[in-house]
């Protein structure tokens, strides 16, 4: 299972075309575009969170509301499109008239994909690059994983994301009695955390932030229950599950770290306080009393919660903006300044949320038979017994 993004902040509409997918699985516009909506919330976001409501267009692989087996295309419009049209127009340029186009960027920002991308590609106009880097695309992301998501909680696995922390004000280890009532909690969290006791500090750091023309960043964790052990392999580096959720999590745009279980802290203490002994329970099979690996060995699913963290720094786009050089010139300039959120680290959970479920949902559908649904339904249900039982 694979999909490819395309599509520009400021273009027309953004879209993801998903291969793979099994025929005959659920899947409506609606599943998507509660999921758009989750990201496009929380305290900090910036103003084109007001102009834009996304929605899915599902252009094809469905029929009847299942899917067809074949390509599943889904777009999102770009609603603040019309006010760009000149700016990011397709056709060429009437002769004359180049310097009609305004917002030409020469002048680099810091922290984002600016001039390295113009060097790569040649383009003396950064918005070639900022266009195309931006976490726009993020959106079709979250489409994706909406689609993956949905797979795999008709398979009995669900996720759920949330904040762990912004600019340095850490919320407690959630203690919840279900993944839905993290569920639930986090949903009616305006930064998306469970512990409430911190809630009003995170909002109160994003706020000094936006006033000082700065941005904060944080950490977002993800949590998966449900899934099979032995999903991913040993056998060779590119099959290990682990480090394909690891790979996803820092494309996500902003995130520079990520750890499983108990993560860095790891290099802090003696084996005997990171390892999770393997017992065997007469009812449930093989259980672990820990999970201090956050759900995986060697690669592999171990059956247990898997727990993932990824670090996002604070938004490189500043109202009060860092020192650059103009490409045209070579003179010092401070950097230009685009529409841009104090903080997104609650809207980054989704997709984290997101990247995560895709990776998964992909593992299933690559290590068993999935072209029919209802058949890769029933071998995950098998599998699952199987691996407490053997």
């Amino acid at each position: 299972m694979r999909y490819l993004t395309s599509g520009e902040s400021h273009g027309p509409q953004l879209t993801t075309i998903i291969e793979g997918l099994p025929a005959g699985m659920p899947l409506t516009a609606e599943d998507i575009d509660f999921e758009l909506a989750r990201r496009q919330k929380g305290y900090g976001r910036g103003r084109r969170m007001q102009i834009e409501t996304d929605t899915a267009n599902i252009q094809s692989g469905v029929r009847h509301g299942l899917t067809l087996g074949s390509p599943l295309t889904i777009s999102v419009e770009n609603k603040d499109w019309k006010h760009w049209t000149k700016i990011m127009g397709i056709p060429p340029l009437e002769e004359g008239l180049e310097e009609e186009v305004k917002r030409k960027v020469t002048r680099p920002r810091p922290g984002h994909a600016d001039l390295v991308g113009g060097i790569k590609y040649g383009h003396r106009d950064m918005r070639n690059v900022l266009e195309r880097s931006s976490a726009r695309e993020t959106t079709v992301r979250v489409a994706a994983g909406a689609v993956a998501k949905k797979l795999l909680s008709l398979l009995g696995i669900e996720v759920a994301g949330h904040v762990l922390e912004i600019g340095g004000v850490r919320a407690n280890p959630p203690e919840y009695s279900s993944l839905q009532e993290l569920k639930d909690k986090t949903e009616k969290s305006p930064v998306r955390c469970f512990d409430k006791t911190v809630e009003t500090k995170m909002m109160e750091a994003i706020d000094n932030a936006k006033k000082n023309g700065d941005s904060i960043g944080g950490i977002v964790e993800v949590i998966v229950e449900g899934m099979p052990s032995g999903v991913g392999s040993y056998v060779h580096y590119d099959r290990k599950l682990d480090a394909k959720i690891a790979g996803a999590i820092m494309s996500i745009n902003a995130f520079k770290g990520v750890e499983f279980g108990l993560g860095f802290e790891m290099a802090r203490k003696p084996g005997s306080q990171v390892h999770d002994e393997i017992l065997w329970n007469e009812e449930k099979g093989y259980i672990r009393n820990t999970n201090r690996l956050g759900g995986f060995e060697g690669g592999m699913t171990t059956g247990m919660p898997i727990v993932v963290r990824g670090v996002m720094k604070p938004i490189p786009t500043l109202y009060k903006p860092l020192q650059s050089v103009d490409i045209e010139t070579k003179e010092p300039f401070t950097a230009s300044i685009e529409r841009s959120d104090s903080c997104a680290v609650p809207a980054a959970s989704v997709v984290a949320e997101s990247v995560v479920a895709w990776e998964l949902a992909s593992a299933i559908v690559s290590q068993f038979y999935s072209d029919r649904f209802s058949t890769l339904k029933e071998i995950i249900e098998q599998e699952k017994i199987y691996g407490r039982s053997f």
